[in-house]
């Protein structure tokens, strides 16, 4: 089967929050998430081929994933399931000003357990895009298994995405969140950052000059910078 496009990331439950019960107490809407697996199905949406790999929980919400991918017309073939851990679950909490904070149950979580042996390898050797982020990265083995995947999808002339999505409780400490990010944007042509990512990654305020330091240190061919409701960054 060819692709125009195929994923590899966090496939998880979000909690978002849906008003108040009786009791004022505040309730959650089930949704599924993860920022990878939402490029695969904005791509569908478009009439694209797109697949995802990835792994998830031999439980109820893994269960509900698989069939919402099938829903959304996302190849589910390299999405696969394990009895050592949970499917991994985010809650999201909005300020007074609708700004989102995440609280994540990944001790590990399924996503984590991702390895080199789960990879269906055959999706790397026919798609024209290879898209991938940084939550995989934060531990082994999934760690392994996405710069393999990376490699092989490269390999076979697949043009490399990659979005950091940098959340910062994941990680154990900032530097290595860093140096794990800039290995990320060393093997990708496409790559889209936010400001507050940008200014993580080098120390630059400036989004013009965070932005050349970006590209000159890595062999990136466009950047994309979102800004809120300004326009993209591009170079």
């Amino acid at each position: 089967m060819k692709y125009d496009a195929v994923a590899l990331g966090e496939y998880l439950i979000d909690f978002t929050p849906y008003g108040l019960s009786d009791a004022g107490q505040p309730l959650y809407e089930r949704n599924p998430g993860g920022a990878p697996v939402n490029v695969a199905a904005a791509l569908a949406k478009l009439g694209k081929k797109a697949g995802f790999i990835g792994k998830v929980g031999e439980d109820p919400f893994g269960r509900y994933l698989r069939q919402a991918l099938l829903e959304m017309s996302v190849a589910a073939d390299g999405l696969v399931f394990t009895k050592e851990a949970h499917t991994t679950m985010a809650f999201v909490h909005l300020d007074a000003n609708g700004e989102r904070s995440f609280h994540f149950a990944r001790q590990p979580g399924a996503d984590q357990l991702l390895s080199e042996q789960d990879i269906h390898w055959s999706m790397l050797e026919n798609t024209r895009i290879f898209h991938f982020g940084s939550l995989l990265m934060t531990a082994e083995p999934s760690y392994t298994a996405t710069v393999r995947a990376v490699q092989a999808a490269r390999k076979n002339g697949a043009l490399i995405s990659f979005d950091p999505n940098y959340r910062a409780s994941l990680w154990t400490d900032e530097s290595r969140a860093r140096h794990t990010i800039h290995t990320g944007l060393g093997m990708a042509d496409l790559v889209k950052v936010s400001e507050e990512e940008l200014f993580f990654l080098t120390g630059t305020r400036d989004p013009e000059a965070a932005s050349k330091q970006l590209t000159e240190g890595h062999p990136i061919q466009l950047l994309l910078v979102t800004a809120g409701t300004t326009a993209p960054i591009t170079g």
